[in-house]
């Protein structure tokens, strides 16, 4: 489990292709790896990794072809810069939301204002993930712990403040840029557990918690 919170934004150093999947070997910039053992996990751009190789200066870690179908982690070149952070401890202050590394989908950067010392973003979100999506709730974009500030549909707004620009790879993002996406854990826990017997019945993709099916469980207003 991570937080959210950026730790170091590191660079890719190099891309080697291994029987149809990849390995990433990194340079962690500012990021401490005391304590971190073969196997622990860290997460780059919000994929959970598995470091595989440590060095003085960073780490090397394999990326399974589900990962690069699914992230933008294979799209990466070398120089890329990306969000690093380590894994939570019990003892590490919960100050983003609980992210899991496993990212739900890819969207896009559609636009990019100033705003004062600050950028607002809109990025589009695949439709499927639109449900989970709620004005001023929890996502995660890169690895980044972020308040969703507007919704339409499936596209949705944030408001970035200098620090998260200077401390993340924000900076370097322009319209068209593809971004992974991580929706609220608890959403997804709570879709599930409100579907009650009818989990079982859920056909593997879509849902069935619809406006209709909360309504006959209470949870509109007559």
């Amino acid at each position: 489990m991570f937080t959210g919170l950026i730790q170091s934004v590191g660079v890719l150093h190099r891309l080697e292709p291994r029987g149809g999947d990849v390995r990433l070997s990194l340079d962690v910039g500012t990021l401490s790896l005391a304590g971190v053992a073969l196997g622990d996990s860290i997460a780059v751009n919000g994929v959970c990794l598995t470091a595989v190789m440590l060095t003085e200066r960073g780490f090397a870690a394999d990326v399974s072809r589900e990962t690069l179908n699914l992230t933008t982690l294979g799209a990466l070149k070398p120089g890329a810069r990306v969000n690093l952070e380590k894994a939570l401890t019990l003892s590490t202050p919960l100050g983003g939301h609980l992210v899991s590394g496993h990212v739900d989908g890819v969207g896009t950067l559609l636009e990019r204002q100033d705003d004062a010392r600050s950028w607002r973003l809109r990025i589009q979100a695949p439709d499927e993930l639109a449900r989970y999506i709620a004005h001023k709730g929890s996502i995660c974009v890169d690895g980044i712990s972020l308040t969703v500030n507007r919704v339409e549909g499936a596209v949705f707004e944030l408001n970035i403040v200098p620090h998260t620009l200077e401390q993340t790879t924000i900076g370097d993002y322009r319209p068209g840029t593809r971004v992974n996406l991580e929706v609220d854990l608890i959403a997804r826990y709570l879709e599930r557990l409100l579907l009650g017997d009818q989990a079982a019945a859920s056909p593997p993709t879509g849902s069935r918690l619809t406006r209709q099916f909360l309504a006959e469980h209470g949870f509109f207003g007559q």
